[in-house]
């Protein structure tokens, strides 16, 4: 039997804790892309060669989502980001989606991810204007300017100044919704640098690393070992704009759908028996396809 790491062992609680939870019939976290575009391409994600590229879900269907979302027990908080595979803040009828999403969802926490590049400063204190913002995730992966460059194929000047500019609307109390600073690890001395280096620059920001995850074999990077441990993602549900629901978060191109939102109630579709049986029976991921070949923690 293999031994477990803590954090490992602390992990697989947690899977467990949610098994015992009201997330066994109703989602923890709604991903919902509503427009599959994105202005970086990252040489660690799926987006570059994502077919459904430039899709946008209709106007009806975020309706029908979300009618389907309030049917979630007002008791069972959960959380709901509108974005997958994708840069939300070049969608523009967030703002609305946002105003929807907090009149119609109340139990839900709004999360946002973004690699800053659209946010305006316009669009920053529009978005300091709703309440149940649970953090503005930002996506910025190296704080060196030519590898920045390599990885997000953005201009690094351009990032910086919205960095700067979020950072001064913080510092002035004029945003105080959470905001992190993300790197997806690479595993060399740069992981720990970036640490520092945001820290030092922008310590009113938190700071998140994190390995990369190999999207189930759908980009060419190296993969983390799989764990003998469950998956808190078999606790979330991972909408595409197209209206296929991926098997989770890594299942970028979605090759291994659950269901569709066009023809199937959201909630009927996180409870598909071989779905459920995921989260409510599996010892390990190890059990199940394509479970087995996914190293994401």
């Amino acid at each position: 039997m293999t031994m477990l790491t803590p954090a490992l062992q602390a992990y697989q609680q947690n899977v467990l804790s949610m098994r015992h939870s009201s997330s066994i019939d109703f989602p923890a976290h709604v991903h919902l892309e509503t427009m599959a575009k994105c202005n970086a391409a990252c040489n660690f994600c799926p987006y570059p060669t994502l077919e459904r590229q430039g899709a946008v879900m209709d106007d009806a269907l975020i309706a029908k989502v979300v009618n389907d979302l309030c049917d979630i027990p007002r008791l069972h908080p959960f959380q709901l980001s509108p974005f997958k595979v994708n840069e939300p803040f070049l969608d523009n009828r967030l703002f609305d989606l946002l105003a929807l999403f907090q009149e119609r969802l109340p139990n839900a926490s709004i999360t946002l991810t973004s690699n800053a590049s659209p946010i305006t400063e316009k669009k920053l204190l529009q978005l300091a204007a709703f309440p149940r913002i649970g953090y503005l995730w930002i996506s910025f992966n190296d704080h060196r300017e030519a590898e920045y460059e390599q990885t997000m194929k953005l201009p690094w000047a351009r990032t910086i100044e919205r960095l700067e500019m979020i950072h001064k609307a913080k510092a002035e109390k004029r945003f105080p919704t959470t905001v992190v600073l993300s790197r997806v690890g690479d595993g060399t001395q740069a992981d720990q640098e970036f640490g520092s280096w945001v820290k030092k620059r922008f310590p009113l920001f938190e700071i998140s690393l994190f390995p990369r995850g190999g999207w189930i074999g759908q980009v060419d990077v190296a993969m983390a070992p799989v764990p003998p441990v469950g998956c808190v993602r078999w606790f979330d549900l991972s909408i595409t704009a197209t209206g296929v629901v991926a098997h989770c978060c890594m299942d970028g191109n979605a090759e291994y759908p659950i269901g569709n939102v066009r023809h199937e109630h959201v909630l009927d579709i996180y409870n598909k028996p071989e779905f459920r049986r995921l989260r409510a029976g599996l010892g390990t991921r190890l059990e199940a396809d394509p479970c087995r070949r996914c190293g994401f923690l």
